[in-house]
């Protein structure tokens, strides 16, 4: 597979794509079940990746049912992620090499997210990242969340470029979608989550690690075949 033309910027989805988060997440949310006395399913919660609060908290309360206290599991699962990101925090295989790379190349940058401001600011902060996007979109800066185009639509805006001149890195299913909608030229990048049948229809191209990014855009860039 390659890029069906050359990009005039990428737009990254942040946990799971750029931090190895996902991990810590699934962790923090097993953990907050049973504190809550409940027994958290995975797929349930894999489910939830790339949600918004709002999505996440029907698709879980459809499970358990309306008096479900999703807030009060939600901020377990939250306090005790933070937690983990304390010592855990990673940055996924080839993110600081492909951030070079696009910058070499004069790529505009930018991270669409459902995450909040503040935790894109300490995950980039801790890793010198925060100077490397030159657009950041994240949890209210949009109308609605992943699976809906919103969030990588306000990214293409504010990097002043075409959605479909974009290229969207994505790991979730939800976040695929959502760049596909977007009309950008979807790569996933897969983490907790293996592509269906379905979201390889969606995707220009499914990488084994963000290395393999670097080389599917040098190549294109460059005008030869992946």
């Amino acid at each position: 597979m390659s890029l069906p033309r050359k990009p005039s910027a990428v737009v990254f989805d942040m946990d799971g794509l750029l931090f190895d988060t996902e991990a810590l997440y699934l962790d923090a949310a097993m953990a907050a079940a049973i504190d809550h006395g409940i027994e958290m399913p995975v797929e349930l919660y894999l489910g939830t990746i790339g949600l918004t609060g709002e999505a996440a908290r029907e698709l879980v309360c459809g499970h358990f049912g309306p008096d479900f206290d999703f807030d009060g599991y939600w901020k377990t699962a939250d306090l005790k992620f933070g937690l983990l990101a304390e010592t855990g925090l990673r940055l996924k295989p080839g993110a600081v090499e492909l951030l070079d790379i696009l910058a070499g190349r004069g790529l505009p940058r930018a991270i669409a997210t459902s995450s909040s401001p503040g935790k894109v600011r300490h995950h980039l902060d801790a890793h010198g990242l925060h100077g490397r996007f030159d657009a950041i979109v994240a949890r209210g800066d949009y109308a609605r969340g992943k699976p809906a185009p919103d969030p990588f639509l306000k990214a293409a805006e504010r990097l002043g470029v075409a959605p479909g001149t974009c290229v969207a890195l994505e790991d979730s299913h939800n976040g695929v979608r959502a760049a596909a909608r977007a009309g950008m030229m979807t790569v996933m990048v897969p983490d907790l989550l293996e592509p269906t049948d379905e979201i390889r229809g969606l995707c220009a191209h499914v990488a084994a690690d963000l290395h393999d990014v670097g080389g599917l855009i040098s190549a294109v860039l460059d005008g030869g075949d992946t």
